[in-house]
């Protein structure tokens, strides 16, 4: 009797363990479901009507500030350049970088792949590096971790990384101030490699020191 007992305990043990195993299941999903939706609608790419976009991020020293949306206009020229993916598509979402590999068509690297992705098209190793670095605000749900990729955080991060002596061995603002636009945008060429001494020009990198010049003087006036 007692035997029958303990048996129909262990059962009813393991039917209750198997019944709060698919309830928390089932509660881990709706969850997660909830966190995505929360995601999807709060997490946005403005469209700016201005030619040149102005930043998400404000404050700040007006000449990085300037640098920022120069660069932007050779490697992301779109109203929209926060959510723009190597080749023209676009991330559905930015609460972490897209990651996508898409395939390059032309000149030296054709054939390869790229992940770039953003405002400052940066690569997915970059900015899992800078967005550390820089401490990116991260987004988790129970164990998992990524770091933001919304346009705020796009300028946070890179406008700390660019503003890092230590990391270029350049004062970049005071040179900016001191009018060496081509100097810094040799010194930022291996990085994006659209600015005049890289790999990978395009129709707007003879505008680039233009652009400055006019990005500054509205920068300036803020």
């Amino acid at each position: 009797m007692f035997k029958q007992f303990t048996d129909q305990f262990q059962e009813h043990r393991q039917s209750l363990k198997f019944v709060g195993a698919a309830i928390a299941l089932v509660g881990g999903i709706f969850a997660y479901s909830i966190y995505q939706n929360s995601i999807e609608t709060t997490i946005e790419d403005p469209k700016s009507t201005d030619k040149i976009p102005p930043l998400v991020m404000k404050g700040g020293d007006p000449y990085i500030r300037s640098l920022m949306r120069m660069i932007s206009t050779s490697e992301a020229n779109d109203p929209q350049p926060y959510s723009l993916i190597y080749g023209g598509s676009r991330a559905a979402k930015l609460d972490k970088h897209p990651n996508k590999c898409v395939t390059i068509k032309t000149g030296q690297n054709m054939g390869n792949c790229s992940t770039a992705a953003g405002r400052y098209q940066t690569i997915n190793t970059t900015w899992y590096d800078i967005a550390e670095r820089y401490r990116g605000k991260k987004i988790c749900f129970m164990w998992k971790c990524n770091y933001s990729f919304a346009p705020l955080e796009q300028d946070k991060v890179v406008y700390a990384w660019l503003s890092d002596k230590n990391f270029w061995q350049m004062d970049i603002a005071k040179e900016l101030q001191k009018g060496n636009v081509v100097a810094v945008r040799k010194k930022l060429s291996p990085t994006w490699t659209s600015l005049g001494f890289g790999i990978e020009p395009n129709t707007q990198t003879g505008k680039l020191d233009r652009n400055f010049d006019r990005i500054l003087q509205e920068e300036l006036t803020k």
